[in-house]
């Protein structure tokens, strides 16, 4: 792991008087890192509206989750599209401005898709976990929880929302960390995918073990630059592992046309994270059948 996940100290007051201790590096270092200090307070202010025992109690009365790895491993289409519901992000700002995600959702999977991601993250993504429930309702298939999850209580969050499945980053959480959430999320029947970006971040995820989707980002999430050569790479590179284990590989970021989707789906890909391309689309559903189109 090589994001600093904790901010600065913060201030205390003695005598009516602001101090904080010293800090050698005050400011994020990255846009991730931003994102994660952030994510830390985001946290303690939802604990304090909705204490965990709370979401606990929604939880019991939910129905089970669907199976986000079942309808990947059954999606007639090859490779499965998981379709994302984004209306901004840090790089590209805003990316529809007539965002509906309830309309998208629809049209999302009216046009095909297998399953939906959806964005939670509401700082520099504008999502949240009021457009995942709104978009429960909206439709019947897998939805997956798409957070920078530090936390389990977010876990849980994303349950009570109605998510099927929930995405950990492994750039930002320890070994720990991975196991130890996975095993929240599995307590709860929810599916994980796990994200890495480099050859260092999938050899901990094979090391930990147990995950049976695997995401390959090819967009550096420090930098935001997008290269399909990053699935490639690590597909070619890991190809023993994904196939002994049975690992269902997810090609992420930074595809936008058929032919970005079977240069991925050649080094082994079964479902690719699509969201920039299809959002920016007049026609969801036309863009969707292109997209699959073979």
């Amino acid at each position: 792991m090589n994001i600093r996940r904790r901010p600065p100290n913060p201030s205390i007051k003695v005598a009516n008087l602001e101090y904080a201790i010293p800090h050698v590096d005050e400011e994020p270092n990255n846009i991730l890192e931003k994102i994660i200090w952030q994510k830390d307070k985001e946290i303690e202010v939802s604990r304090q509206k909705v204490p965990l025992d709370k979401l606990k109690s929604k939880i019991l009365d939910l129905p089970r989750p669907r199976s986000f790895i079942k309808s990947l491993r059954n999606s007639s289409n090859h490779p499965a599209l998981i379709a994302e519901i984004k209306k901004a992000s840090p790089s590209k700002g805003v990316i529809r401005e007539d965002f509906n995600p309830v309309e998208i959702a629809k049209a999302y999977s009216e046009g095909g898709a297998t399953c939906l991601s959806v964005l939670t993250e509401k700082n520099f993504f504008l999502g949240g976990f009021d457009i995942l429930t709104s978009v429960r309702k909206a439709v019947d298939i897998p939805l997956l929880c798409k957070d920078f999850v530090i936390s389990p209580y977010q876990i849980y969050q994303a349950r009570a929302a109605g998510a099927d499945a929930v995405l950990l980053i492994a750039a930002i959480l320890s070994d720990q960390d991975l196991a130890y959430l996975q095993k929240i999320a599995f307590k709860l029947e929810l599916s994980v995918l796990v994200e890495v970006h480099n050859a260092s971040e999938l050899k901990r995820v094979f090391e930990i073990g147990s995950f049976s989707l695997v995401g390959i980002n090819n967009r550096d999430l420090k930098t935001f630059h997008t290269d399909l050569a990053t699935t490639e790479n690590l597909a070619k590179e890991f190809a023993k592992d994904f196939s002994e284990n049975e690992i269902i590989l997810v090609s992420e970021s930074g595809l936008f046309t058929r032919s970005d989707l079977n240069r991925v789906k050649a080094v082994g890909a079964r479902a690719v994270l699509v969201g920039e391309s299809l959002m920016k689309q007049g026609d969801i559903r036309k863009g969707i059948s292109q997209l699959l189109k073979e």
